[in-house]
């Protein structure tokens, strides 16, 4: 069994990630979505969290470029995908990820909310078949408008002002109607898609479109068994080696399903200091050296994110870095590893703390990038969706 040391994972992680110094100025470094292919997916929940991921890893790349791919090129796609994360995905990658994760995401969560209505009693008769019917009447109007917010959706589909107290008896329980509901199913059915935020490219509130409008050809069918292979296959070239709880994880399937992908796959057992992991069997080769760079992450990045075991990058930051429920905030990485976190300020400076010694030229490098992101972000200010210790103190 080959060994891999967790200096040869960061070298790994630097070059296939595009942290090492010749990344953000290569010839693909404007190439949006050969950004985030090289990391399977970006992290999506906090918006702002996309274009900042993607800024991370370029020099040239704008926020308009990235808008572009999303919008008008359509080379990629927001989604609920993974553990019910939001993602943004390459439009090749929509087959896989359909078959693999989100059919049954929209399975389990039109069961769960057709049980909340139930139990609501604010439906008559059949509550699976008025279900549907609103998702046909929803799925219509969408085709009808072109283009539509779901308050505007609500207005053209009455019935999705139907209110629902999802925690009758709770303090905190308040009635609220179902339009995100079947929002969120028809995302998953892959029926629906976001289309452009309204504001700026931080925001949340988007617009929907039908998916015949946004992709023409449709979402195509991956049998299951092929398509888990697909997503492991990829989750492996962009982050293997790895132990198998960490594809699990990652992919929030069961241990069968992680298991059954991996036969599908030439993959090889090696070493990673002391712990069994898997890497595709044509990528154990010793990895290249790379020259360092630094490297500002935002929250949530993909990087970080896509482990369940993070300590040989990590190291002992946890702490400072991580929310209670296991998000990351922002992160300065150098030479692969995780070395401080910073913030935006109300003033629009971005600002670091480093949590150990990297020496004085990897500091003025930090500070060197610190400053090209500030200018990269403009005029606009973002808070993270999640904050952390560290990005609270760094503001406060």
């Amino acid at each position: 069994m080959r060994s891999i040391s967790v200096e040869e994972r960061r070298t790994r992680l630097s070059a296939r990630h595009r942290l090492d110094a010749g990344a953000r100025t290569a010839p693909a470094a404007d190439d949006v979505a050969g950004i985030v292919r090289s990391l399977v997916a970006l992290h999506a929940t906090d918006p702002a969290t996309v274009h900042l991921s993607v800024a991370a890893r370029s020099a040239t790349v704008k926020p308009a470029d990235i808008e572009r791919a999303l919008y008008e090129d359509r080379t990629l796609v927001r989604l609920l995908a993974m553990r019910r994360t939001m993602f943004v995905a390459p439009v090749d990658f929509l087959g896989a990820l359909r078959s693999s994760v989100t059919d049954a995401l929209a399975v389990k969560q039109r069961r769960t909310y057709c049980k909340l209505i139930e139990q609501a009693g604010v439906v008559d008769g059949d509550v699976a078949a008025w279900w549907a019917e609103v998702e046909r009447e929803t799925h219509d109007a969408l085709l009808s408008l072109g283009a539509a917010t779901g308050a505007q959706l609500s207005k053209a589909v009455p019935r999705l002002r139907t209110a629902v107290d999802a925690s009758p008896g709770k303090a905190y329980s308040r009635p609220t109607n179902i339009t995100t509901w079947m929002l969120v199913v028809l995302g998953a059915e892959g029926k629906i898609v976001r289309g452009r935020p309204k504001g700026s490219w931080a925001s949340s509130q988007y617009s929907w479109e039908p998916i015949e409008t946004w992709l023409p050809d449709g979402i195509p069918d991956v049998p299951a068994d092929e398509a888990r292979a697909e997503v492991v296959r990829r989750w492996l070239t962009a982050f293997g080696p790895a132990p198998v709880p960490d594809i699990k994880w990652w992919t929030g399937w069961t241990v069968a399903h992680v298991r059954s992908a991996l036969a599908r796959l030439d993959t090889v057992e090696v070493d990673l200091d002391g712990v069994t992991g898997v890497v595709l069997a044509d990528d154990v080769e010793p990895a290249p050296s790379v020259e360092p760079a630094a490297a500002l992450l935002p929250a949530l990045d993909p990087t970080p994110m896509a482990w369940q075991s993070r300590e040989w990058f990590l190291g002992p930051h946890a702490g400072a870095l991580f929310d209670r429920n296991g998000n990351i905030g922002p992160t300065v990485w150098w030479d692969g590893r995780i070395v401080g976190g910073w913030a935006q300020r109300g003033s629009g400076e971005i600002v670091f703390r480093l949590l150990e010694d990297v020496g004085a030229e990897a500091e003025a490098r930090v500070a060197a990038e610190a400053e090209r992101i500030g200018a990269w972000f403009g005029d606009l200010r973002t808070i993270p969706r999640f904050r952390t210790p560290l990005e609270r103190e760094l503001t406060a």
